[in-house]
């Protein structure tokens, strides 16, 4: 009888017990109820006066990326001046105080072709040297009128190995291949125009400028051009193969430097313009 006294008492305080712990829990969670608003303020306003600095450091960044982005956008990102200045405007102007002669054979583009003494090469004493040293695309679709107004009966091209060395894309280049192009075709619809491939280069010759160290560029520009000339009336004229050495360089025979040619690549070049009827 005793010890089911004592079990129904300690039962009894258990419960007893069971109810306080319930009322105090269930005062408690009022109690933090009633203070969540406060204390998440409180919280917000904290990470606010913590995070407050970040976002402005944030802010200013942004801005600056746009600052320095915007002018960019505008401008291209490359070099499109011929690399001697003075020289292509001293060349440009001793062209224009020249007469105007109609259906000459021209040859256009940058110091490869000024170097050549076509007259002598080809026998022809009416032939036409427009090639200026430093030249790139860019100059030629500047001074292109200078031609064009010439009605030439032939134009023969080569530019675009300046361009390379100004890093210009191989892409912007063939595209300015193609206005020329037009342009002549434009201005100047009985005139036969031959665009030839780029030379190879050999950076293992002494005095080999490094800048133009671009073979790879060299060759996808060839192929560019082969297929921008296709899409028009011109014709594309390969003399690259005519240059190379078995390592796939411009052969050291007919260079000085490995860039420009020298006398004996002036002959190879006349000659298979000449035997495959171009000249």
């Amino acid at each position: 009888m005793l010890s089911g006294n004592v079990h129904l008492f300690s039962s009894h305080r258990a419960i007893r017990g069971g109810f306080c712990q319930s009322a105090v829990a269930s005062r408690s969670a009022d109690a933090m109820r009633a203070m969540s608003p406060v204390v998440v303020l409180q919280w917000i306003a904290v990470l606010l006066i913590l995070l407050l600095p970040q976002l402005v450091m944030i802010q200013e960044v942004m801005a600056q990326e746009v600052i320095t982005r915007e002018p960019v956008t505008n401008q291209r990102l490359f070099d499109t001046e011929p690399f001697l200045p003075e020289h292509y405007d001293n060349r440009v102007a001793s062209f224009e105080a020249q007469p105007v002669e109609m259906g000459r054979t021209v040859f256009l583009g940058d110091s490869i072709t000024e170097g050549g003494d076509w007259v002598s090469l080809t026998g022809d004493e009416t032939v036409v040297n427009r090639g200026i040293g430093g030249d790139i695309t860019f100059g030629v679709l500047e001074r292109l009128d200078d031609v064009t107004r010439r009605r030439p009966s032939k134009l023969f091209l080569l530019i675009g190995i300046n361009d390379i060395g100004k890093d210009i894309p191989e892409e912007v280049v063939a595209d300015n291949v193609r206005q020329i192009v037009e342009e002549v075709r434009a201005e100047s619809p009985a005139t036969t125009v031959y665009v030839q491939s780029v030379l190879p280069v050999n950076p293992s010759v002494d005095l080999f400028p490094q800048h133009y160290d671009k073979e790879n560029q060299v060759v996808r520009l060839n192929r560019l051009l082969r297929g921008t000339v296709a899409q028009t009336d011109a014709h594309f004229v390969n003399i690259y193969p005519l240059f190379l050495d078995r390592m796939g360089r411009l052969d050291e025979r007919f260079t000085n430097d490995g860039l420009h040619l020298n006398a004996a690549g002036y002959e190879v070049w006349v000659r298979f313009l000449e035997e495959n009827g171009y000249l």
